[in-house]
C-alpha cells in the first residue's frame, strides 16, 4: 500500500511539473518578425569613417544604415520596417551573437560582394536574435 501511494504522488507530482513546463512553454511568443535579403557591397565593408569593418555584425549593421540613414543602397536590396529604427540597428549586433550564422557564411560577408537572407525573431515588436544565410 506504501508502494502505491508513492507511486500516486510520483505520478501527480510529474504531472504538475509537466504542467507547469507547458504554461511556460505557451507564454514564450518568439517568432519571426520580419525578413529581408540584401547585397553586401563595398560601401557596406567600411564605417561612416572610412575605417574598414572586420566582423560580420558590424557589416552587417553598416549595411542596414547605409540603407536606411545614409540612402547607399545596393541594387536588391529589400528594406525592412525593424531595422529603419535606430534603437533595433543598434541592437543588431547584440541579435546576431544570439542567432545563428555558420562560419562560412561569416567569412563570405566580411570578403563583401555577397546576398544575404536576413530573418528577425523576437515578440511584442522586441527583436531577440536574428539568423543570417548567404545566398545566390
Amino acid at each position: 500500500m506504501q508502494k502505491l501511494l508513492l507511486i500516486l504522488f510520483g505520478v501527480a507530482a510529474m504531472s504538475g511539473t509537466a504542467r507547469a513546463q507547458a504554461r511556460v512553454t505557451a507564454t514564450h511568443r518568439n517568432g519571426l518578425v520580419e525578413s529581408y535579403r540584401a547585397y553586401i557591397g563595398e560601401a557596406d565593408l567600411f564605417n561612416s569613417n572610412g575605417v574598414r569593418l572586420t566582423q560580420p555584425r558590424q557589416i552587417i549593421r553598416q549595411d542596414r544604415a547605409n540603407f536606411h540613414q545614409y540612402g547607399v543602397r545596393d541594387r536588391g536590396d529589400e528594406t525592412d520596417s525593424f531595422f529603419a529604427d535606430p534603437v533595433n540597428r543598434q541592437a543588431l549586433e547584440q541579435m546576431l551573437r544570439n542567432g545563428t550564422m555558420t562560419r562560412d557564411a561569416a567569412n563570405m560577408i566580411v570578403r563583401g560582394n555577397v546576398w544575404i537572407d536576413v530573418d528577425i525573431y523576437g515578440s511584442q515588436g522586441a527583436g531577440r536574435w536574428i539568423d543570417v544565410s548567404v545566398s545566390d
